[in-house]
C-alpha cells in the first residue's frame, strides 16, 4: 500500500485562517484543504444553515414540473410515484409519495421488480400505470436515458416527469419536465444531489409555490440523509446542509420505519457512517432479496407497531443477503484464481446462478481484494446483467461507454455502474473492456493508496482538537473523516492481536519526548504485530476516534496502516 499525503495547503492561507477563527495549525490546514479560507466560509461549514439551500426553481424545468403537478392535483388526476429499488430510489418514492398523501393527492407508489423489470422506468411499469388510470408518472432516481419508455407512455396519454441525478446520454427524453442538474444546459448551482435530493427539491418547489413554510419539510430530511449517505455522493454544498439537518431528525424524531430499524442496533447516536453501514443495507435488502416496495411501505408507515413488524421482515432479508453475498464472493474469488485473472487490469467474472440482488456488493468486495475495475455478471432473463465498481481515480462509466458496441444498456457514475449485454457477446465484451481499461488506466491507479490529510504530533491530540474534528462531520466523499500520519511511535509493550482469528491489532502508543500515551486499534492489521515488538519505532496512519468502555470515554487511534519508522 502506497502512503500519499494530500497536497499541502498554502501556508499564508493557513496562517490567516488560524488568526481569523483562532484554531490550531492542524485544524486550519484541514479547513484550507477544503477551500475554507475565511471566517464566513468556516461558519457556513461548521454551522450548515438551511437558509443557504438554493432556490429549487433555479433547476431547469422545475417550473414546468410544478405547473403539471398542480394541474394534476387540481383536476384530481391519479399520479404514480415511480422509483428505483435501491436506497436512493426507495427513499425518493417514500418522500414524494408521503408528501403527496399529506396533500390528499390521489397517488400510487411503484418500484420495479429487480428481476422481472430491471433498473429504471419499465414498459411493465407504464402498463401498470395505464391499468390504474394514471395520467402522470413522477420518475425518481431513474429515467434520464429512458427515451423509448417515455415515448411509450406518451402513446398511452401518460405524462412523465423525470427527477434523476445520473449522467444524461447524448439525447434527453421528451418528458413533460426533466429535472437533472447534470444536463449541460441546466444552470442549477449544485450538481451533486442524489435522486432523493432531487425529489426533495421538487417538493420544496411545490411547497414554495403554495407559500407554505419551509419548516414543514423538515420531517422528510431523515429520508434525504439516508439516501445521501447510501448513494455515496459528495458531502459538500447542499448535500452537507441536508445531511447535517437530516441526521438531527433521524436521531431526535425519526419516522416509525427508521425508529424500528434503529432499535435493532444497540446504539444511541447515529452518524453518517451508521446510515451507510446499518440503515442503508437493511433498506437495500428488500429490493435485493424480495421487492423494493417493501422498503417503501416500511418508510411510509405511520403506526409504530406495524412498522416494527415490517422491520423484522426486512431484517430477515438482510441476514439472508449477508449469507448470499459471502458465498458468492468466495465462489468469485475461486473463479478469478482458476482463470488467473490476477494478471489482467480488470476483474470480470460470471456465473448464471449468482443472485442478481447482491452482485454489486460482490463487485465491491472483489475490487477491495484485487484493486481492479471490476464487473460481476449473472443471468437476467434473456440477457446477462452486471454490476461495475472502480478504483480511485478511474472512471468506469467512460470505460463502459468506450465498450458500448457490445452493451445493450448501461448507466451509473464514475465509480459504480450497471449494464446488460447479450449472452453471446460476453467473451467479446470482456476482451474489449480489458483493452479499453488497459489503454486508459495508469499503473499507479492499480495500487491501493492510503491517503492522509497531514502529519501531526501525538501531543496535538487533545479533547479540544477532537471536539473540533467531530464538527467536520457529516463525513463522506469530498469531506472524508480526517486521516493523519504520526511518526516514530512505540508500543508500551502490551500490543496484542485480538478477534476470533487474531485478525485485529490492539496497542498503546507513545513517543519519548511527548507526554501522551494513547490506545490504538487496527482492524485487520493483526498480521503486523511483529512491527511493534521490542519497542521498535513505527510510523502510523490513523483517524482519531472515541472509545467507549465500562462507562468511560477516551480518545484512541483508529489505525489504518503502520510501518517501521525511517529516520
Amino acid at each position: 500500500m502506497i502512503w500519499e499525503e494530500i497536497e499541502k495547503p498554502d501556508k499564508k492561507n493557513v496562517v490567516d485562517l488560524m488568526s481569523a477563527i483562532n484554531v490550531s495549525r492542524p485544524i486550519a490546514e484541514l479547513l484550507v484543504q477544503r477551500d475554507i479560507l475565511d471566517y464566513d466560509a468556516a461558519k457556513a461549514f461548521f454551522r450548515p444553515n438551511l437558509d443557504n439551500l438554493h432556490d429549487p426553481f433555479l433547476m431547469k424545468d422545475m417550473k414546468k414540473a410544478v405547473e403539471r403537478i398542480e394541474e394534476a392535483l387540481e383536476s384530481g388526476e391519479k399520479i404514480l410515484i415511480y422509483g428505483d429499488y435501491d436506497v436512493d430510489g426507495t427513499t425518493s418514492v417514500a418522500l414524494v409519495y408521503s408528501y403527496f398523501k399529506d396533500m390528499n393527492a390521489d397517488c400510487l407508489a411503484y418500484v420495479p421488480d429487480r428481476y422481472k423489470e430491471g433498473y429504471g422506468l419499465s414498459f411493465q411499469g407504464i402498463d401498470h400505470a395505464e391499468k390504474k388510470n394514471v395520467s402522470l408518472v413522477i420518475c425518481l432516481d431513474c429515467g434520464i436515458k429512458a427515451m423509448d419508455k417515455v415515448e411509450y407512455a406518451a402513446s398511452k396519454n401518460i405524462d412523465i416527469i423525470i427527477c434523476d441525478h445520473h449522467r444524461p446520454g447524448s439525447k434527453i427524453p421528451k418528458a413533460v419536465a426533466v429535472l437533472d442538474p447534470k444536463q449541460d444546459d441546466c444552470n442549477y448551482p449544485y450538481k451533486e444531489l442524489c435522486g432523493c435530493g432531487i425529489g426533495f427539491k421538487l417538493i420544496h418547489a411545490l411547497h414554495k409555490n403554495n407559500n407554505r413554510p419551509f419548516e414543514e419539510l423538515l420531517p422528510y430530511l431523515d429520508l434525504v440523509v439516508t439516501a445521501i449517505g447510501s448513494d455515496i455522493v459528495p458531502i459538500t454544498g447542499e448535500n452537507r446542509i441536508l445531511a447535517y439537518h437530516g441526521l438531527k431528525i433521524l436521531n431526535d424524531n425519526p419516522r416509525p420505519g427508521f425508529k424500528a430499524l434503529m432499535s435493532m442496533v444497540k446504539k444511541d447516536d447515529f452518524n453518517i457512517t451508521d446510515v451507510v453501514f446499518i440503515i442503508g443495507p437493511r433498506i437495500n435488502a428488500a429490493g435485493r432479496m424480495e421487492h423494493g416496495l417493501e422498503a417503501v411501505n416500511l418508510l411510509i408507515e405511520k403506526d409504530q407497531n406495524t412498522a416494527n413488524e415490517k422491520a423484522k421482515a426486512i431484517e430477515a432479508y438482510n441476514l439472508d443477503r449477508r449469507t448470499t453475498d459471502q458465498n458468492i464472493t468466495l465462489e468469485a474469488l475461486k473463479q478469478i484464481k482458476s482463470l488467473k485473472e490476477e494478471k489482467t487490469k480488470t476483474t470480470v467474472v460470471y456465473n448464471e446462478s449468482w443472485h442478481k440482488g447482491v452482485i454489486g456488493i460482490v463487485a465491491s468486495r472483489l475490487t477491495e481484494t484485487y484493486y481492479r475495475p471490476t464487473l460481476v455478471f449473472t443471468k437476467s432473463g434473456d440477457y446477462l446483467a452486471a454490476s461495475a465498481r472502480s478504483v480511485l481515480g478511474f472512471d468506469i462509466y467512460n470505460a463502459l461507454e468506450a465498450s458500448s458496441e457490445y452493451i445493450e444498456q448501461f448507466g451509473g457514475h464514475k465509480y459504480a455502474a450497471g449494464l446488460t449485454i447479450k449472452e453471446e457477446n460476453y467473451s467479446r465484451f470482456r476482451k474489449k473492456f480489458e483493452e479499453v481499461v488497459s489503454d486508459q488506466i495508469e499503473d499507479h491507479q492499480l495500487v491501493q493508496k492510503q491517503i492522509y490529510d497531514s502529519e501531526i504530533k501525538l501531543n496535538d491530540i487533545t479533547p479540544k482538537f477532537f471536539r473540533i474534528l467531530k464538527q467536520f462531520g457529516p463525513f463522506g466523499p469530498k469531506n472524508m473523516n480526517p486521516v493523519f500520519r504520526i511518526n516514530a511511535l512505540q508500543d508500551t509493550g502490551f500490543a496484542k492481536a485480538v478477534g476470533k482469528e487474531n485478525e485485529h491489532l490492539k496497542c498503546k502508543l507513545f513517543k519519548n519526548e511527548e507526554s501522551l500515551k494513547i490506545d490504538g486499534i487496527g482492524f485487520n492489521l493483526g498480521h503486523k504485530i511483529d512491527l511493534l515488538k521490542n519497542k521498535q519505532k513505527v510510523d502510523v496512519i490513523c483517524a482519531i476516534d472515541e472509545n467507549f468502555w465500562n462507562g468511560q470515554i477516551s480518545l484512541q487511534l483508529k489505525i489504518k496502516d503502520l510501518k517501521l519508522h525511517s529516520a
